[in-house]
């Protein structure tokens, strides 16, 4: 499949400059402290004692620390949601960034898992190094009392237990994050992953009493210079016959100093942001929420009325529902599907009956089996009620379902959205096709005989479908908005960055709760 670059600029371009400079910037950050450790004086005689391992080692905190910063901003929801809503701040491209924030979270995690080997391996060399090259001249510097021995005392152990600890919390962060484990048995992620709060704090003092050691008199001693009690007599023969001036003389003995904890400077910024925006989130969440109306559709789908004081939001936006009554701890987001309006502060969504949390939330709401089912609301919800300010100029709808009932979700709001058109005289401005895989029991019934004409057998053919759109808006720039499963959006995905023949750029866009 040819690929359009204007349609992949608009949908991937974005995307891939972060990526870019998030990459340069590791790359940057990585090689700089590298060749600091490599070539500075201050690190001469580390480095001859360790090698490669010192530069590795350093090199990969820099970028892990660099990495443990970034990886909270994605996760400050409420801040990214007023970013999203504010339109002097951000524009269309900056809003559609932001809804992959959390593509950017897992990229910046998979670095932390990916350079934290480095790191471990670096220092594990560097353990070796410290045993095998001891040094006489320097016994500051050493980590061993003598050559072949390591030693083990409070000072130098603290960092390598803080490291196990580490390695060990991210192993369980990282494993349970796996998409098996969030469907199969979502606490296990969520406990894990709160172990973020203990991961910090361990972070910031892991170089507490740390082993590795910089130089402090470089004037007074500077590296490679000539000391009269060298233990390399040949090397200090060859010199002293060779090399009489002064300046090649040590003034005063080499002066060593461990390194401070420096990460703390990167993490504590981002840190106090993320604790801010999750302490708003609480308080946000602790005005109570009236469930209004519980009604039950076809296919285990239930259908949420609630109501909140001074709850505020738009079409398109989600919300992170947590029933204390099923897990203190769980939340889950869900579409809003009704929003509140100025005639109504009420406020829905739908959500499907198909896990463990799901089942104990709809048994919760439906005690002893009595489930009150009231009539569907009013038929012109959505077109009575802020209709006004939308800039679309047509708006195709295709919905594909196993079953047919499953279209009675939002059957009677699509059947007074069609009148309400067809009133207004703009019957191409809708154009609904639904698509049902499952050709048994297809009669429509007589409340929503208007949708039999747009009800299809089988799967779309979405090549066509984009072809046919294609033509009729030539040059024009069109969204797609995908709500379904990975294999639907990454065919999707991928139509909108194929060529069009007729200059049309579609922009791919998914549900996404950040």
């Amino acid at each position: 499949m040819v690929v359009s670059m204007r349609s992949w600029v608009a949908n991937e371009g974005g995307k891939h400059l972060v990526l870019m400079l998030w990459l340069g910037a590791n790359t940057w950050l990585f090689v700089k402290t590298f060749l600091l450790y490599s070539t500075g004086q201050q690190y001469h005689y580390l480095y001859k004692m360790l090698g490669l391992g010192l530069c590795i080692s350093r090199a990969s905190a820099s970028v892990l620390n660099l990495n443990c910063s970034l990886v909270l901003l994605p996760m400050c929801h409420s801040l990214l949601t007023f970013v999203r809503g504010t339109h002097k701040v951000s524009g269309r491209k900056t809003r559609r960034l932001l809804d992959k924030s959390k593509t950017f979270h897992v990229a910046c995690g998979v670095a932390i898992c990916v350079f934290s080997v480095i790191h471990v391996s670096a220092h594990l060399v560097n353990v070796v190094n410290f045993s095998v090259n001891y040094s006489d001249d320097f016994p500051a510097l050493n980590l061993a009392r003598y050559r072949g021995e390591v030693r083990h005392n409070n000072s130098h152990f603290f960092p390598g237990v803080t490291g196990v600890l580490l390695v060990l919390i991210l192993f369980l962060m990282f494993t349970s994050s796996s998409y098996c484990i969030r469907v199969s048995n979502y606490e296990i992620f969520w406990y894990t992953h709160n172990l973020f709060i203990v991961f910090y704090i361990i972070l910031m003092v892991h170089m507490v009493g740390g082993a590795l050691k910089y130089q402090t008199n470089i004037e007074a001693h500077p590296p490679g210079c000539l000391q009269a009690n060298q233990s390399s007599t040949e090397q200090q023969g060859e010199e002293l016959e060779h090399r009489k001036d002064e300046e090649q003389r040590c003034r005063e003995d080499a002066h060593f100093q461990p390194h401070y904890p420096q990460t703390w400077l990167w993490v504590s910024g981002p840190l106090c942001l993320y604790c801010a925006d999750r302490f708003y989130r609480y308080i946000q969440s602790s005005d109570p929420v009236t469930i209004v109306t519980v009604i039950r559709h076809p296919c285990d789908v239930i259908e949420l009325r609630m109501l909140k004081k001074n709850f505020k939001a738009r079409p398109g936006q989600y919300i992170v529902l947590n029933c204390p009554g099923v897990s203190s701890f769980e939340n889950h987001p869900f579409t809003l599907t009704t929003c509140p309006t100025e005639n109504k502060g009420t406020f829905g969504i739908h959500l499907r009956v198909v896990g463990d949390w799901t089942s104990e939330f709809t048994r919760t709401h439906t005690t002893m089996g009595d489930l009150e089912i009231l009539p569907m609301v009013q038929q012109r919800r959505y077109p009575n009620d802020g209709w006004t300010g939308f800039r679309l100029q047509r708006l195709y709808f295709i919905w594909v379902c196993r079953e047919l009932q499953s279209f009675y979700w939002f059957a009677e709001l699509l059947c007074a959205l069609h009148h309400k058109l067809w009133q207004e005289n703009r019957p191409d401005y809708f154009n609904l096709k639904l698509y049902v895989s499952q050709t048994d029991n297809l009669q429509v019934g007589e409340k929503y005989r208007l949708l039999t004409s747009r009800l299809l057998v089988g799967r779309p053919r979405l090549k066509l479908l984009f072809d046919e759109i294609g033509k009729t808006n030539k040059h024009k720039r069109v969204g797609v908005f995908c709500c379904g499963p990975k294999s639907l959006s990454r065919t999707l995905h991928r139509l909108c960055n194929s060529a069009q023949s007729f200059g049309t750029t579609f922009e791919f866009n998914k549900e996404s709760f950040g």
